[in-house]
């Protein structure tokens, strides 16, 4: 088999990356072993433009956020799917001067495009917000699971997946470029494999930081059309659940699914929104590839120029994988530099 890329990990890096290389002409083939914990299949799926106990706007939100409804829309429509939801965030105000502070943030043109209304008063009877809250726009979230899915099963129809675990000991680099693998040749392998790429002989060096975060499916006498953040996100699914999460573990990264995690998760929503009750539905856990600074690795090996990596995105996956799939496209296919922000070469000092 001769393609132009081997991507490793059919995540959301892998899937939308893939996409990006597609449709730019490109043929791909993808290997990966779906792992039911596996960050991308657990996540939540959140894309919001106002983040952190601080509420300051996501970085670089301007440039990710004009990416993210196209891309995600051209993916539905390729696999005859609906998985992106747009709806609406609502953050209480904790206080009266986070409340004058967004009333002055209201008039600022960086934030004219994010807001939808900003409320001095109680906007919700179950919602504790007695200062009100802002609303916020071009928000929602991306049922992953059901795209990466999806977007399996149309890669498997045209033989471009092989779900299999990967082996790097089995990975050829071709003199004079390419690599061979299995009897698959490309011009060049991308890690998109997550903490995987961690056990990599070629990228053990990133620093990555993992973070175990868990997340609760509940079922809950609440109806609501926003998805209500502070604390806790809780989104109301088709299905009638919802999702609430999430905790953020940095040290204990091996302990799956505690009680802890979810007696976090419940004190944080009953500090949020008034309940009779709550039942439990499904309580999931996941590593994200999170990074020292925040920022995804994307790049070219230092010393083995067919080997790539486009991963370490960590909660912000949904929101930055669309624009950031179209600068790893152009170093791939015209050679061009990820911005300095991103690029492993900020890390080249640890190899």
């Amino acid at each position: 088999m001769e393609v132009d890329f081997l991507l490793i990990g059919q995540g959301l890096a892998g899937t939308v990356l893939s996409h990006r290389l597609l449709q730019n002409g490109c043929s791909v083939h993808l290997l990966d072993d779906p792992d039911p914990k596996s960050s991308s299949r657990v996540a939540a799926g959140l894309y919001n433009p106002v983040t952190g106990r601080k509420m300051v706007k996501t970085w670089e939100a301007d440039t990710l956020f004009a990416e993210i409804e196209p891309f995600y829309s051209s993916l539905e429509e390729l696999l005859g799917i609906s998985c992106l939801y747009r709806i609406p965030i609502y953050r209480p105000f904790l206080n009266i001067e986070e409340q004058n502070e967004w009333m002055g943030n209201s008039s600022r043109p960086e934030f004219l495009s994010y807001l939808e209304s900003i409320y001095t008063e109680s906007q919700f009877d179950r919602v504790n917000d007695p200062f009100g809250g802002v609303l916020l726009n071009r928000s929602g979230y991306l049922d992953i699971k059901s795209m990466l899915n999806g977007y399996a099963n149309w890669l498997r129809e045209r033989e471009m997946l092989t779900n299999k675990v990967y082996d790097e000991n089995k990975l050829r680099l071709v003199e004079g470029g390419g690599v061979e693998y299995e009897g698959i040749n490309a011009r060049a392998v991308v890690y998109t494999n997550g903490m995987a790429a961690k056990e990599s002989a070629y990228f053990s060096w990133l620093p990555f930081t993992p973070v175990r975060g868990e997340i609760l499916t509940l079922n809950m006498d609440f109806q609501t059309n926003e998805i209500v953040n502070r604390g806790v996100f809780v989104i109301q699914l088709p299905s009638g659940h919802f999702k609430v999460g999430s905790t953020y573990d940095n040290i204990d990264l091996t302990s799956g699914g505690t009680e802890k995690g979810k007696l976090e998760i419940l004190d944080k929503l009953a500090n949020l929104i008034n309940l009779s009750g709550n039942s439990l539905v499904k309580h999931e856990w996941g590593i994200r590839p999170a990074t020292p600074d925040r920022k995804p690795f994307l790049g070219r090996h230092p010393v083995h120029r067919q080997i790539y990596v486009f991963n370490g995105f960590g909660a912000k996956g949904v929101s930055q994988t669309p624009y950031f799939s179209d600068e790893m496209q152009k170093l791939l296919t015209l050679g061009k530099e990820p911005q300095k922000a991103v690029n492993i070469n900020r890390f080249f000092k640890y190899i």
